[in-house]
């Protein structure tokens, strides 16, 4: 009579206690081995091997096993997770060297705030030929887009923004911008010193990479091509807040939304914080009321020059010494100083204007305040007069803590467990901040300094120094991408 070998019947009870598998496909593997009929020869020679049986077995139940079972990876992501990620891998290596192409093109032909209007409609009709449903105009030169995919499922926004800055460009390339424009009565040069050439690029290719999986979604998909996220020209409204106002969240309204932005970290690497990421920002104005005179004899005048600048060192104390800087950081900086048309005049006004900086709101207000009172007792003490005006802004940059612990695992997946890192808060802001007070929303930075290159070192945004690696394009698309069609699955 042909039985199992006595080495088998010691490994089966074993067996059945080491390998966590589901129940009933354990069951069927294990009552399938043993009672399969195994002859004397086979017997003896089985009992030669005892020993590694017990060793391999496991292995061979276990690769079995996978056709039973669903696979997964190390990761936690089921088998159609996998799929659909090896399948944006393969669409943004398709779709790599269009992206790059416009982003030089973009580079190239720079538009400042609310006159996006070359590159809004490059973006539309790529945005049509991919088959999208496709609205232009939204916030003056606005472009947003909605991918219907071919399951139903929740809605999921992804944007850009496409302005440039007054800045003339320093950096030798071949598509270097040569654009000269006028921006507040001023002859100023073009530059996409912030990068948001790129961030127009890389969502471009999202588009295409996720329309060539349409079928596969399970959800809807909104992109969202932002103008004048450096803030629209003085009397002019414009950038999220014009776009949210004009309907860019609504029909469909998005469940989350996810932006990104190249900043001076090694190429390769995304960086995140949960909560408060970025600073509120505000604008003040400061106009100094004194008294014109001959440049020869400043004492039968009020020099408004002279005061401004005392006004400047002063704010500078109200960081320094009137702040906790232990409970939350913030930032003081005048960026714009006007005065007189001659060097032998000493004028009747003189102007300056800067930016505030905080991620609390008690500190915050406490600024403004202060702002106002060292301006109006500096011109006092000297016979003039401050006149102060400060415009609320940007409010904190904040990322939903649920939605970034959840989305962390794909960006970890995608860059890297080393090269997807938590950062410290940054006193830059970001008008995506009005999209997250609506929705919730992650808004990641994604690393464009060469390799070769010392962050540290590098020159930072809005330098017209400012230089990005496009070799950094591909990670963002794909990291875009990912985040989307995962926060379609989790939450179906």
């Amino acid at each position: 009579m042909k039985i199992l070998p006595r080495g088998f019947q010691t490994i089966v009870p074993r067996l059945r206690r080491r390998i966590s598998l589901p129940g009933p496909a354990s069951a069927l593997i294990l009552n399938a081995i043993s009672l399969h009929p195994i002859d004397e020869e086979t017997k003896m020679r089985m009992s030669l091997f005892k020993s590694s049986a017990l060793l391999l077995l496991p292995a061979v139940l276990l690769t079995t096993a996978g056709v039973l079972l669903p696979a997964r990876t190390s990761g936690g992501q089921d088998k159609p997770s996998v799929r659909l990620a090896n399948q944006i891998d393969r669409l943004t290596d398709k779709v790599e060297s269009k992206v790059i192409a416009w982003r030089r093109d973009f580079h190239q032909h720079p538009e400042l705030s609310n006159r996006e209007v070359r590159t809004s409609k490059i973006v539309a009709e790529h945005l049509k030929n991919l088959g999208l449903d496709v609205r232009t105009g939204v916030a003056h030169t606005g472009v947003v887009a909605v991918l219907r995919g071919g399951k139903p499922g929740p809605v999921v926004a992804l944007r850009a923004d496409m302005d440039a800055l007054p800045v003339v460009e320093e950096v030798d390339l071949p598509f270097a911008s040569k654009e000269r424009t006028t921006f507040n009565g001023q002859e100023v040069g073009v530059m996409h010193a912030c990068g948001h050439d790129t961030h127009t690029a890389m969502l471009m290719g999202v588009a295409e990479v996720l329309s060539g999986m349409r079928a596969d979604l399970p959800g809807t998909v909104k992109f969202i091509f932002q103008p004048a996220e450096e803030g629209a020209p003085a009397g002019e409204e414009g950038g999220a807040g014009l776009m949210i106002k004009e309907g860019a969240l609504q029909n469909p309204k998005p469940d989350a939304i996810f932006g990104l932005h190249v900043f001076p970290y090694a190429t390769g690497t995304i960086a995140y914080h949960p909560g408060g990421a970025m600073a509120a920002s505000d604008t003040f104005k400061i106009v100094v009321r004194g008294k014109q005179t001959h440049g020869a004899m400043p004492w039968s005048g009020v020099d408004p020059v002279v005061i401004a600048s005392q006004i400047v060192i002063g704010l500078q104390t109200i960081i320094s010494r009137q702040t906790d800087l232990t409970l939350s950081p913030a930032i003081i900086s005048v960026g714009r100083l006007h005065a007189g048309v001659r060097s032998n005049i000493i004028p009747d006004s003189a102007e300056l204007e800067g930016t505030i900086r905080a991620f609390d709101p008690g500190v915050q207000k406490s600024i403004h305040e202060r702002i106002r009172r060292t301006a109006e007792l500096i011109a006092q003490s000297a016979g003039a007069r401050a006149e102060t005006s400060i415009v609320m802004g940007n409010p904190v940059t904040y990322n939903d803590p649920k939605l970034t612990e959840r989305m962390s695992a794909t960006l970890r997946r995608v860059a890297g467990e080393k090269t997807a890192v938590v950062v410290p808060p940054t006193t830059t802001a970001e008008d995506f901040s009005l999209y997250e007070k609506e929705i919730p929303g992650l808004f990641f930075f994604l690393g464009g300094t060469p390799k070769s290159m010392d962050p540290a070192a590098a020159a930072a945004n809005h330098s017209p120094r400012f230089f990005v690696d496009e070799s950094a394009l591909p990670l963002g698309i794909r990291a875009m991408a990912n985040l989307a069609v995962d926060f379609l699955q989790q939450s179906k």
